[in-house]
């Protein structure tokens, strides 16, 4: 009867922490599931970007609960391989296989979640990136081709264009961000119905760049530099070139792009965006 009596009681302590321990699993399982292509072999700038983002990427994982893998096998993107995340990140360049590209526009057109940094959009003919996919660079992103940039990498006063997106209701009007090389596009995204802007450089940046060359300074104009486009679930991101000391041959890292906390801030509330069920 005794032994009767401990078995049970054994049985009941086993039994509580066995759901004890089923509810923290359950608890901590990844709220989505998120994975980041890239190359990462050309220009230093875009390199150590790549290389602070797949640090602060995981760091965030662990904090906000969801899951973080990255890659540099564009092998990768296809069906199979996809159909495991809900959100696809180009860190700083795009597929070119035509097999590759024609798995991520299925991928996109049945509601994955997709968020390009800096580089990812660039197309430019001649180039090693020639602008030789038209649904990505002027359906999708919307920009068309790559038409310069500002040097150095400076930072921004960037404006807030779209205030009810769920990746801009929690960002301040105007703010600044970390340095950045900031792009122009052949196209004017303001005269495409399907692009919703929702950051652009505000007139207080200008002179925006500090040269040597002049037309690498910008000082007037519109530039947007983070967009969507409303029949996607995407968000494309200028922001992504870190500083370095090109001038004097140290490629020492200068700045970083995970250092802006507002910035920060609009990169995670796009992941909360793309990885809520349907």
């Amino acid at each position: 009867m005794k032994l009767k009596f401990h078995t049970s009681i054994l049985w009941l302590i086993l039994s509580l922490f066995g759901s004890i321990a089923g509810h923290a699993q359950q608890t901590t399982s990844p709220q989505f599931r998120v994975i980041a292509f890239y190359t990462a072999k050309n220009d230093q700038a875009h390199i150590s970007f790549v290389h602070e983002a797949n640090r602060w990427f995981p760091e965030m994982a662990a904090k906000y609960n969801f899951s973080y893998d990255s890659t540099n096998n564009w092998q990768n993107l296809n069906a199979a391989f996809l159909s495991k995340y809900q959100v696809v990140i180009f860190l700083d360049t795009r597929p070119e296989d035509p097999a590759q590209r024609a798995a991520f526009r299925e991928y996109m057109e049945h509601g994955g979640g997709w968020i390009g940094f800096h580089f990812a959009a660039f197309a430019l003919t001649p180039s090693a990136f020639p602008q030789n996919w038209d649904w990505y660079h002027n359906t999708f992103l919307g920009s068309g081709s790559y038409g310069s940039n500002t040097w150095r990498p400076t930072p921004a006063v960037l404006r807030v264009e779209n205030r009810s997106h769920p990746v801009t209701q929690n960002l301040p009007d105007t703010f600044s961000t970390a340095p950045n090389e900031w792009y122009r596009w052949s196209n004017d995204l303001r005269k495409n119905p399907d692009i919703s802007i929702l950051l652009s450089v505000d007139s207080s940046s200008f002179p925006l760049g500090t040269g040597p060359k002049q037309h690498e300074i910008w000082h007037s104009g519109y530039y947007p530099v983070v967009w969507t486009n409303k029949k996607y679930k995407m968000l494309y991101v200028n922001m992504g070139h870190n500083d370095i000391d090109y001038e004097h041959h140290t490629n020492k890292e200068l700045s970083f792009t995970f250092a802006n906390e507002i910035q920060n801030r609009m990169i995670l509330d796009a992941l909360q965006w793309m990885g809520q069920k349907k």
